[in-house]
């Protein structure tokens, strides 16, 4: 699908649907031209990532695990926009998207040592190529640009990816980064995953704009409005959005129209105080995994035992990973005062001499 294609369908409201909810093929002529082994391993990141949220809300009902937002409902946005991209890419994600970090690399374990607040979370390894989660509201939408425009000025052959939520686009970094991003016809795809909510507040009380994709138009980038639930789709649309980058066509935003089936974080949210439960049955009739599953159990590429195989699967490599996370040394307040600067100033330097002398008690 060509993206000018997708910015018609913005402005008529109207998003890009490959997949039905039923699994049927609506839209055969935009189906991505991907093999019967590249489309099990979609479903296979999907139901990897569904049984590992599920075994991180535990976690941290549990008090083994710190700040966690669940991602339940948005695998398809998530998984479908990380796969279209190359592992030279560069993801910026903020604190949900936690699954593509993962998936372009970053070890779980010290994704659960970020959780827990332990600076060896935030030590990205060489050669993965994202930023750590961005907490302050669409920042990362003014960091894609400097990334994005560092490829630009070294000719390099690579885009840049942020994620953000509904909420986001009522900030200004959001503006700031597309008008930017326009004006330099940078390499960059501005993914917004509107489920709805920024946290407890509804999408019609964020703006009066009919969508988030149109939004595009005053920055002078394109943009796609994609179901969010259809991973197809948005696999689609990123990687027309990324062809658009390399060829030096400039930024696209991607509104991906998703849901969260679970509170805004595990820090005390209670979705039910402002959603129904007649707008969440409706939303869970559209479950990515199941949409699916039954196109790929449809064309023989998917049965019971495979699920079950990825099912445990998960909750080994889960497992793995909290117990790497359990061992690694437990930080010190030493340790945080040596990561901030490359030469401590002169208060730090006596602050660190200080809790020394207190460790060594």
């Amino acid at each position: 699908m060509s993206v000018s294609t997708a910015v018609e369908q913005a402005s008529n409201n109207n998003p890009l649907q490959i997949l039905a909810p039923d699994g049927t093929v609506v839209r055969p002529e935009m189906m991505p031209q991907l093999s019967d082994d590249e489309l099990r391993e979609l479903m296979r990141k999907m139901v990897f990532t569904r049984v590992w949220d599920q075994r991180a809300i535990s976690l941290n009902r549990q008090g083994r695990l710190g700040f966690y937002a669940p991602v339940a409902g948005q695998e398809a946005a998530m998984i479908g926009s990380e796969a279209a991209l190359a592992k030279e890419d560069f993801v910026l994600p903020s604190y949900r998207d936690i699954p593509q970090m993962v998936w372009h690399g970053f070890p779980m374990y010290q994704a659960f040592l970020y959780s827990r607040g332990h600076v060896h979370g935030g030590q990205i390894p060489e050669g993965v190529n994202v930023l750590m989660p961005q907490i302050i509201i669409a920042a990362q939408c003014t960091q894609l640009t400097g990334v994005a425009m560092g490829f630009k000025l070294r000719n390099e052959k690579r885009v840049a990816i942020t994620y953000f939520g509904d909420g986001a686009t009522s900030q200004g970094d959001f503006y700031e980064g597309m008008n930017f991003a326009g004006v330099y016809k940078l390499p960059a795809i501005f993914f917004s995953q509107n489920n709805g909510y920024a946290i407890s507040v509804p999408f019609e009380k964020q703006t009066a704009a009919e969508n988030i994709a149109v939004k595009a138009k005053a920055a002078g980038i394109a943009s796609a409005r994609v179901d969010g639930m259809d991973i197809l789709a948005v696999y689609k649309a990123v990687q027309d959005a990324k062809e658009r980058g390399l060829a030096g066509d400039g930024a696209t935003l991607i509104e991906a129209l998703t849901y969260r089936y679970g509170p805004h974080t595990m820090a005390g949210d209670d979705p039910t105080r402002y959603r129904t439960g007649e707008e969440q049955g409706e939303w869970e009739q559209r479950d990515p995994l199941i949409r699916f599953r039954k196109f790929l159990e449809g064309k023989g590429l998917w049965s019971e035992k495979d699920e079950e195989a990825v099912i445990e699967e998960a909750k080994q490599a889960v497992a793995d990973a909290m117990k790497k996370a359990d061992e690694y040394p437990k930080m010190k307040v030493t340790d945080l005062i040596d990561v901030m600067f490359e030469t401590l100033p002169a208060e730090l330097q006596a602050q660190k001499a200080e809790y020394l002398e207190k460790e060594s008690k």
